[in-house]
Formats: structure tokens, sequence, C-alpha cells
């Protein structure tokens, strides 16, 4: 299977971007009394070329993976948790079936390289390119081809999903070191400070788990483009995620980005195509040490910021009512001409 990076158009629209702005600016309230919801109201009306958006028939994806740096102890937990979790979504037990569930949102898991055969059934897509990917410290997690047939897979994937907005989630034992791998790369940053404790780990843990990536680093010194550190680094559940972002950016879908592995997806499409980004509204940042880092390098400012680090799309589900409360406001609130109330009155009871 082939993929072709898709092109990703430069979405800024000065027309439209005033008018939602003269809309917001028009409703019954101060200017800006709702701070970032207006932001954040613009932001989706821009993506989907609407002054009234409406966000329909979401759709939560959980890419899951296991990688072979794992057998290295660069994680609190083993591999065969990946596939136990996988179980857990699927039967509704995660913290993210819980609140996709609680929020409407649809739940899809996606094997895309996870040791371990499941039995296929509603609501898992089995796309396993591998069972897990290499060790990184031996050889590249990838082969060239395997990261791009990964990238087809997700891409593949977007394009049956129904709906105008993605969610972001993934589960894979190590992968916040592939993470961390990708984000020293593909920014120039020492790797102590993109990596943490992910699952868990201790400070003398966390001191060896840098060491080993410090390793594969120096075992990959000419992987520097985006899709050949991607394919140094791993994994195939953040492959598959970049391809489905490329894919989504390209459909013009509303992209809600997780957390620190979520990130590094968009990091390498907005590498390859940087409008990806004019798609993306980015949940929260995680408490995993390189997030911040990362949302700096990417120039986003999430929307909560609550310490979290579970991954699985959680953050995502969590943000999710922000953006259609973002959308209600710009649909449904009353202008002053409609209400029939003065801007005098509303700015004297407000203040």
């Amino acid at each position: 299977m082939t993929f072709t990076v898709p092109t990703i158009q430069d979405i800024t629209q000065p027309a439209l971007a005033a008018s939602l702005q003269r809309q917001l600016d028009n409703k019954t309230k101060p200017l800006g009394s709702l701070g970032r919801v207006e932001t954040l109201a613009q932001r989706i009306g821009l993506i989907l070329g609407s002054e009234t958006p409406e966000l329909r028939e979401p759709r939560l994806v959980v890419f899951a993976g296991d990688h072979g740096l794992a057998a290295h102890g660069i994680s609190a937990y083993p591999s065969d948790v990946s596939w136990q979790m996988v179980e857990n979504f699927l039967a509704g037990g995660a913290a993210v079936s819980v609140l996709a569930r609680q929020h409407g949102i649809g739940l899809t898991v996606v094997d895309c390289g996870v040791r371990h055969d499941f039995t296929p059934r509603p609501g898992l897509v089995i796309n396993k390119i591998a069972p897990g990917t290499a060790d990184a410290l031996e050889g590249p997690a990838m082969s060239p081809s395997q990261c791009k047939m990964a990238m087809a897979n997700g891409a593949a994937l977007v394009k049956e999903l129904p709906g105008n907005a993605l969610l972001l989630g993934e589960m894979g034992i190590g992968n916040t070191s592939a993470a961390s791998l990708l984000l020293a790369r593909l920014t120039g940053l020492d790797v102590a400070d993109a990596t943490g404790a992910g699952t868990g780990l201790d400070a003398e843990a966390v001191e060896r788990k840098i060491t080993i990536l410090r390793q594969v680093l120096a075992r990959h010194p000419d992987a520097r483009a985006p899709l050949e550190a991607l394919a140094a680094f791993g994994g195939f559940e953040i492959a598959t995620m970049t391809g489905a972002v490329l894919q989504a950016a390209a459909e013009r879908r509303v992209i809600v980005v997780d957390g620190f592995i979520a990130s590094a997806a968009v990091l390498v499409a907005s590498a390859l195509q940087p409008a990806v980004l004019q798609r993306c509204v980015f949940a929260h940042r995680s408490g995993e040490r390189g997030h911040a880092l990362m949302l700096a390098h990417l120039k986003s400012e999430p929307l909560l910021d609550m310490g979290l680090r579970l991954g699985e799309g959680s953050g995502a589900a969590l943000a999710w009512p922000l953006l259609v409360s973002a959308c209600a406001i710009l649909r449904e609130m009353a202008s002053f001409d409609a209400a029939g109330v003065s801007r005098s009155e509303v700015g004297s009871v407000m203040s």
C-alpha cells in the first residue's frame, strides 16, 4: 500500500474571520467577556467554513500499538497492558470509554500493531502492520514501507468515518518514549528535557529511560526528516495517527488533539504540511514533561491544564463539551438587536 502526503490548503479566510468576530461582538455580552470560548468558536467556524458551525457525529479513535523498545524497561507497566487495555476499551470500562459514552462521542479502537490477536467485533478495526515495532536500539522501529502503510491505514480509516470532528487517542506501552524521541529529534531539544515519567516511573527509572533514549538517538543520527524520524523511532500507532491527522486536515475536519503522544503525531504531520495546525484544537496540557515544550514549539495553547497524563483520548473527551458550547454560542446566543437590549444596559448589568 502506498501513501502520498496530501496537500493541506491554508484556510486563512479574512472575510469569514471578520464576520465571525462581528457576530461574537454583537452577542448580548460585554466585548470579549467569554474569553477563549470566543476564540474557540471562531477557530471552529474557520475550520468548517461556516458562520454557524455545527459539530456532527464526533468520533474518538484510539490508535493502539506495541513498541520493541519497551523490552528495555522504559515503562512502569509490561507490554501486555497494551492488549489488555484494548479489551477494556471495547468492554466500555476504560476512562475514555466512560467519557465518550457520557458525551455521545463514537469510539473506535484500531489495532495498529499490538502484540496480540484480537477477536473481530464492532468498534474494533484491525490494521495490524506487525505485532509491535522492532527495537529502535537495534535498528529502525519501522521500515519505510511499514511506516507508509501505517499512514495509509490512518488516512483510509478517516475517509470512512462519519461526521466532521476527529478526536485523537492512543494506547501503547512505551509510546511516551517514541514521542520524546520525535520531539527531541524534530525540534532539537535535549532528550532529557523531552522525557518524563510516562506511566509512572520513579526518578531513578526516568534517568535510565533518558540514557536509553540517548542511545537510540545516537543509533539513528541520519533520521532527521519527519518521516525518517517517524520510521526510526516508531510506533505503528503514531504513524497511523499521523496519516489520520493528514487526511482529517485535508477534509477540513476539526481535529481534537489529546496529550503528548497525540501531539507527537501532529508534530510529524505539521512538519510535513504546516497548515495541519489550523485544523487542530489542543485539548489539554499533559503532566508529561515534554508536552509543554511540544505545545510551545507548535505555538498552540491548550484548552485545559489539569495535570492529566493518562492518554487514551481522555483529555480530548473531557474538552469536547467546550467545543460544543462554543458552537452553540455562535448559533443560539441572541444579538443585541434581536434581544432588544442596548449595549449600555448590558454593560451596567455586568459591571
